[in-house]
């Protein structure tokens, strides 16, 4: 995809998404990494999960499908949680796609990568780049304006059936977007001509809408902000009576890491909330853990946006605070005793009340929880013993747009650690980001680049806070 305000080209291998994966993968193959209590993992009725569910966060699109050692190793070190694939459309550049199979895409989605599956087919027909191969293999859309672009709809379905088709034998599963590339043309003329090319392109994604629709999938449509996406937001405004998409994917290369775009192009609240996409840097290499690739960068706001459930403990003991104390025994009625009771408790550590009361049995297992966890002897409770008991759990890989159990530990730790003193909802946001950074930063020894890895969270359980 490269249609920055009035230019195009091909899109490439997007991001972000969640593909489709086989049960026994949810049930027993869930990598490290990935968060199995994350309520954002829901199978559908197909067995599958459907992308790119509930996101907000970074992505990337490179024309080809990078390798699995390329995948694996931008998820460790870069900032994106997801990639996109070119899946059907001879319009494409990447048609053979080497690396795309059906294994691919659900060891992407074991790994917790997020997918936005992309078809470029049929171009608007006043388009000056295409046909790009020659009429016989990648014709435009057809402008006939009769039996009210009768043509021009006929070949939406048809892309549409073939996107399903091609969507299907990659595993990804009903409930998924499937988005349409339609490359960016002049939409500012108005000859008659070109009215017909533009009439004629609405109905075409009018068409490959609800084509995906009746199969169970939804719609989504890239195009640059002066063309397609000034198209669609003017047929909403106008109340056209035509099925629009679902989500729009905009390419305004404006620097922006959000999904905001000109009133000029699209009214602020038109596929608002977490409806948009915004393809906000163009083609550049970017490098990260040693594996370099030319990609354009994405801003995704899609579903519910990132977010997952809150949990209670021990029936409603509050364990998220934005400070936590030290405590010394013989506090008494205290809440933040009640949390440290409750998360021993939890860890199978304590089995007596949850009241708050500092007594000889909480020292006790204060006491036996510290010499099994490397720290000295003691019945005091310190920050560093906080940073330890609240990171406790597997060393998930968690970075911005992560929104699971981990996510809640690591914010709960970064407060402990007195590097912050957020509001804790398991949602990996700019403030998560800027926190981590600060404590990576803080303690050293550790890359800066607000993601936890394996190294991170072994200093956050040893509590180490400077």
């Amino acid at each position: 995809m490269r249609t920055p305000r009035h230019r195009g080209t091909a899109l490439r291998t997007l991001l972000a998404g969640g593909l489709v994966v086989a049960l026994a993968s949810l049930g027993h193959d869930m990598p490290r990494g990935t968060d199995g209590g994350d309520p954002d993992l829901r199978l559908t009725a197909s067995g599958g999960l459907a992308t790119p569910r509930n996101f907000t966060g970074y992505g990337f699109d490179q024309c080809e499908a990078p390798t699995q050692a390329k995948m694996d190793t931008w998820r460790r070190y870069s900032p994106f949680w997801g990639v996109g694939i070119y899946i059907s459309g001879n319009s494409r550049a990447c048609r053979t796609q080497a690396n795309l199979d059906h294994a691919w895409v659900s060891t992407q989605l074991r790994r917790g990568w997020r997918l936005l599956p992309i078809t470029l087919g049929p171009q608007a027909s006043c388009s000056s780049r295409y046909p790009k191969y020659g009429w016989s293999v990648d014709p435009t859309i057809n402008p006939d304006p009769s039996n009210n672009f009768g043509k021009a709809r006929r070949m939406g379905s048809q892309e549409a059936e073939k996107a399903v088709a091609a969507a299907k034998g990659l595993g990804i599963v009903p409930g998924s977007t499937l988005w349409y590339d339609l490359e960016a043309w002049d939409y500012s003329s108005r000859t008659t001509a070109l009215a017909r090319c533009h009439k004629s392109a609405l109905r075409f994604v009018h068409a490959w809408t609800r084509r995906l629709h009746s199969r169970g999938y939804k719609s989504g449509f890239y195009s640059s902000a002066a063309s397609g996406i000034k198209m669609m937001d003017n047929a909403r405004s106008n109340n056209t009576p035509l099925t629009l998409p679902d989500y729009l994917w905009i390419a305004r290369w404006d620097g922006n890491a959000n999904t905001s775009v000109s009133s000029e192009y699209l009214a602020a609240g038109a596929w608002n909330p977490h409806r948009r996409v915004k393809q906000y840097q163009g083609g550049h290499n970017e490098t990260w853990g040693g594996v370099t690739i030319n990609i354009d960068r994405n801003f995704l706001d899609v579903g519910r946006g990132s977010y997952t459930r809150p949990k209670k403990h021990c029936g409603g003991v509050p364990v998220n605070w934005r400070r936590y104390l030290a405590l010394d025994p013989g506090t008494s009625r205290h809440r933040q005793v009640s949390t440290l009771q409750c998360l021993l408790k939890e860890l199978g550590r304590w089995d007596g009340g949850l009241r708050g009361h500092y007594g000889r049995a909480l020292a006790r297992a204060v006491e036996e929880w510290k010499a099994d966890n490397g720290f000295t002897r003691s019945p005091k409770w310190r920050r560093a013993h906080w940073m330890a008991l609240t990171a406790k759990g597997q060393r998930n890989l968690v970075k911005f747009g992560s929104a699971n159990s981990a996510v809640f530990r690591l914010q709960r730790t970064l407060n402990a650690s007195g590097v912050s003193a957020m509001s804790i909802d398991g949602i990996f946001d700019q403030q998560t980001d800027d926190a981590l950074r600060a404590y990576q930063q803080k303690v050293g020894g550790v890359r800066v680049d607000g993601i936890t890895r394996h190294d991170t969270w072994a200093l956050l359980k040893q509590g180490r806070w400077r």
